[in-house]
């Protein structure tokens, strides 16, 4: 299958065997409901098809790959032509999905911020096996008081258990991206911090990340009238930067905005 990858879409093809073999190995794949999202030339597509799964949903936006693909195998697939952000992830199947992904690179972010906002209404997957650049994982797996510590970390880490899983050069794919990847598990908490709209941690992380090395001062003032009022309910040290503010201080300033708004 001669392919030439396009750029615009981030397309750098997954063609390391043995990494392929290390995906496989975080899930059970028979007959369970998976979703492949980027599947491109369909490496890692071929071994999960050999695992048997249940059902199989593929998602590409490349009308060219998918196409291709479409020839490639006989299998009962459903084929979704479409982008990954235009998808309602909770109407792909009645069944929970084990996800896979190799994302690109310039809306994985996005993407994976997307599927854990939307978690609220339904939680649609068991697990999520995905590739990241490098230096997202390491953002996507920080802690406070660390310079990669950030939104995506408490978003991630609000509903998601993540653990990474190995670091992925950038020979194991082709064209061979200019930075290293790596391999993420996430599978959901069944116990978390409970609010009633997701969005309450994404403007809370978004208004004190907007300026992260600024004190917190600021942003907790622009975020409540009260601001002094809730410093002190939290036992907040206003000298104290976003960064060195844990997970569960941002989840009770989220919790702190909702009563607000009620």
């Amino acid at each position: 299958m001669k392919i030439k990858p396009k750029k615009s879409l981030g397309q750098n093809f997954l063609i390391d065997e043995e990494i392929i073999k290390k995906i496989l190995t975080c899930a059970d794949i028979q007959n369970k409901n998976i979703l492949e999202v980027g599947p491109g030339t369909g490496n890692l597509t071929t071994e999960i098809l050999k695992n048997n799964p249940k059902e199989l949903i593929l998602i590409e936006k490349d009308n060219h790959l998918l196409n291709l693909l479409r020839k490639k195998y006989t299998e009962n697939i459903t084929f979704i032509n479409d982008d990954i952000l235009n998808i309602s992830e909770n109407k792909l199947s009645n069944d929970k999905l084990t996800v896979f992904g190799n994302l690109p690179y310039n809306i994985s972010t996005e993407i994976l911020i997307k599927w854990i906002l939307n978690i609220n209404s339904k939680l649609w997957f068991d697990k999520l096996i995905l590739l990241f650049q490098k230096e997202v994982a390491d953002r996507i797996i920080s802690s406070s008081n660390t310079s990669n510590y950030g939104r995506l970390s408490i978003i991630s880490n609000w509903r998601l258990n993540v653990k990474k899983i190995i670091d992925v050069k950038p020979s194991s794919f082709k064209p061979k991206p200019k930075v290293e990847s790596t391999l993420l598990l996430f599978t959901p908490k069944i116990k978390y911090f409970k609010l009633k709209n997701a969005d309450s941690i994404e403007n809370v992380t978004r208004i004190f990340f907007n300026q992260k090395r600024k004190k917190i001062k600021k942003p907790l003032n622009k975020l409540f009238k009260n601001s002094s009022k809730i410093a002190k309910k939290l036992n907040l040290n206003l000298d104290l930067r976003p960064q060195n503010l844990d997970f569960q201080t941002y989840y009770m300033l989220a919790k702190e905005l909702e009563n607000l708004r009620n």
